[in-house]
């Protein structure tokens, strides 16, 4: 998608994100059994691999390949408890403190909850405004449509979402919010307004946390013990973090109203345990202070305009329907190709 020219085509507003709103006087209580949650899991399912991988055995691999794939999903729950540090809403009443837990649970994924805080307040602030911003499945040409420009875009969009290429594409955000100079990294994207020398020293000392993490575990208990509890984990988090990032909202509706440009999937109590939640993410968009264990039970519908929005209702059917490519625009006439 190109994003030249963007800034002249919307008025940016910063997003800032107030914290959760509940009356919950157990929210401290439930935070603290989340994290605890969270990294009892993760660290039994590393020891639970370490072992299996030096054993010898069919069944054992069979059983540890199981691991591995729960592994890499653990890690995209360990996102999504950073997910709810960006939005200031683990500890709402200290801001350290939130933070805190949010950069610890984010370690292993070498993410800086600076930056996903700033690139996530731009998309609750952009989500599919329009066909320039925000939007994955969209690839815009300026040039006439022709069939090697066409393979190129799908062969962008399946490796995007099928190969963990749409990782990829954060890891390079990553690196480009930590070493490029604001007034050029905001002619590549407006996601980088006002994104400050101060962001990007807490940014590279939160990046070097993660950094620091991975060596202490390679230091203390070898390079097996890393392999099997963070390096081959994080190959398989790739792959299910690009394969479920866009689930939410691809042929959803593009429009000003960001709030609803979005779906919300069936519960399936797995994957509501899992992802915390995650599958009201209609909800979660209209109402983004909403804790994540309340979310089911203020569920918020899509207005009639965008009811269109819920043509599937698992996150398999969801997975599948990507099957479907992006959509393509001519910049001149936006006619789809």
């Amino acid at each position: 998608m190109e994003t030249a020219g963007v800034l002249k085509k919307i008025s940016f507003k910063k997003h800032n994100f107030k914290g959760v709103r509940t009356h919950d006087p157990r929210h401290n209580e439930i935070t603290l059994r989340l994290l605890a949650e969270t990294v009892a899991v993760f660290v039994l399912l590393s020891v639970s691999a370490y072992h299996l991988l030096k054993i010898e055995n069919f069944w054992a691999t069979v059983l540890y390949c199981g691991v591995l794939l729960f592994q890499g999903l653990w890690l995209d729950r360990l996102y999504i408890v950073g997910h709810e540090a960006t939005h200031k809403k683990l500890f709402p009443n200290s801001a350290f403190t939130n933070d805190l837990a949010g950069m610890l649970m984010l370690m292993p994924l070498l993410v800086p909850l600076r930056i996903y805080r700033k690139i996530h307040a731009f998309h609750h602030g952009f989500n599919r405004k329009d066909h320039h911003t925000s939007v994955l499945d969209v690839f815009v040409t300026k040039k006439p449509l022709n069939i090697f420009k066409k393979a190129w875009f799908y062969f962008l969009w399946f490796a995007g979402v099928f190969l963990g290429g749409y990782f990829i594409h954060s890891i390079v955000s990553i690196v480009l919010f930590l070493l490029t100079p604001t007034a050029l990294a905001v002619k590549i994207s407006p996601a980088f307004k006002g994104w400050t020398i101060k962001d990007k020293v807490v940014s590279w000392a939160q990046f070097s946390l993660g950094i620091g993490f991975h060596y202490i575990v390679f230091a203390t208990f070898g390079f097996d013990a890393w392999l099997a509890a963070l390096g081959l984990p994080f190959l398989v988090f790739a792959w299910v973090w690009s394969l479920l990032v866009y689930i939410f909202h691809y042929d959803t509706t593009i429009g000003p109203d960001v709030r609803y440009n979005a779906r919300s999937l069936k519960r399936n109590p797995f994957f509501a345990w899992l992802f915390m939640n995650f599958n009201e993410h209609a909800t979660h968009h209209a109402k983004p202070n909403i804790p994540w264990y309340e979310l089911p039970l203020k569920k918020v519908d899509l207005p009639e305009g965008f009811q269109k929005n819920q043509n599937v209702e698992t996150v398999f059917q969801a997975i599948k329907q990507q099957l479907k490519g992006p959509i393509i625009i001519h910049e001149h006439d936006h006619q789809e190709s």
